[in-house]
């Protein structure tokens, strides 16, 4: 996820101050890793740096300054391009699960067994997933169902792969 498009999206409701930014973030993307303080400050710095945020006022406080950012023209124009360009997909053609299988069968390792530990694991986060989405609201049940589908694909190849532990164990050792 880029932060400095998620922010400059946050802004074109109108100017907030960081604070404000950071709880708009938290509350409805940061569910899980929710952004520190110190990330949103960076990259409103550089955000302001590059042209696309300006302050649009300062105040004065028991504390440090408190600036309200607001996005610009070229802010708008950015977040419109990053909207409307394709995230590539990402085809994990070189996984780690994959890397490990080798590696257990070229060192004499059961790969079998770390198939089926994986499979476990996949298993138990997907009755986590599945019990947050029951309770949650709708962006919980469309970031869970995303994450579901991505461990189904990945159930289906540790599945397939452990259908195939023999022949792949005979490729390797020519």
């Amino acid at each position: 996820m880029s932060i400095g498009h998620t922010l400059l999206g946050l802004l074109e409701s109108g100017p907030r101050h960081g604070y404000d930014l950071k709880r708009a973030f938290d509350e409805k993307f940061g569910h899980d890793r929710p952004l520190a303080y110190g990330q949103v400050y960076a990259t409103m710095s550089r955000l302001l740096k590059n042209g696309l945020v300006e302050v649009d006022g300062v105040e004065a406080g028991g504390g440090p300054e408190r600036k309200r950012y607001a996005i610009t023209g070229a802010g708008v124009t950015d977040v419109a391009q990053w909207l409307a360009t394709p995230e590539k997909p990402e085809p994990y053609l070189q996984s780690t699960l994959y890397t490990k299988v080798v590696l257990a069968l070229l060192t004499g390792r059961s790969a079998g067994e770390l198939l089926e530990t994986q499979r476990a694991e996949h298993l138990r986060l997907m009755r986590d997933l599945t019990r947050r989405k029951q309770g949650g609201d709708l962006a919980d049940q469309l970031i869970c169902d995303h994450a579901l589908f991505h461990l189904e694909a990945d159930l289906r190849w540790l599945e397939l792969t452990a259908a195939r532990l023999d022949q792949l164990a005979k490729e390797l050792a020519r």
